[in-house]
């Protein structure tokens, strides 16, 4: 009885483990490419451009909504 409510135990702790470490990720796509831009280097690629803020804006959003649907699939959120 004990061995099978620690095997439980071990198995929810795997869960809680996973979700942080996909949330984890999906938080460390906007923090690294916000990283890079706050650099204020001279040659940006988004100084030369009208959208360029909204590009980067929006492959944030890209990578991050396909991150989370990626981890919604393989059952880790």
């Amino acid at each position: 009885m004990f061995e099978a409510s620690h095997l439980l135990e071990q198995q929810r702790q795997g869960a809680i483990t996973r979700q942080l470490a996909a949330w984890a990720a999906i938080l460390a796509v906007p923090t690294a490419i916000a990283g890079i831009y706050g650099m204020n280097f001279e040659n940006m690629p988004e100084l030369k451009t009208q959208w360029g803020y909204f590009v980067i804006l929006g492959v944030i959003a890209a990578v991050c909504i396909g991150l989370y649907i990626r981890f919604k699939r393989s059952h880790w959120l």
